[in-house]
């Protein structure tokens, strides 16, 4: 495709996908992190494998769309589970 062909992305579709790569690239380092430590593993490839499979369904259903309510509901899921990791990371080091 060239850049004639692709349609332009609203500044709410621009947000929402900056949000879901900031939270794959985290699950992403975090799978690096729990490889090399051994801690966390099955936490951190769920994780990444819960956002491959997320992300794509809701794009699909969502028929490409950054800014359907399905694909925001799967980037506030992650981000909650973003929070309980570092939650955890914290009780675990206090």
């Amino acid at each position: 495709m060239t850049n004639d062909q692709l349609p332009t992305l609203s500044r709410d579709q621009k947000l929402w996908s900056f949000g879901a790569a900031a939270l794959f690239l985290i699950a992403v380092a975090f799978l690096g992190f729990a490889l090399n430590t051994g801690a966390m593993r099955g936490f951190a490839i769920g994780w990444l494998a819960l956002q491959i499979f997320g992300y794509v369904g809701a794009l699909k259903i969502a028929k490409g769309d950054f800014s359907h309510p399905l694909f925001k509901s799967q980037v506030i899921l992650h981000s909650i589970a973003l929070m309980l990791l570092v939650v955890s990371v914290i009780k675990a080091t206090s």
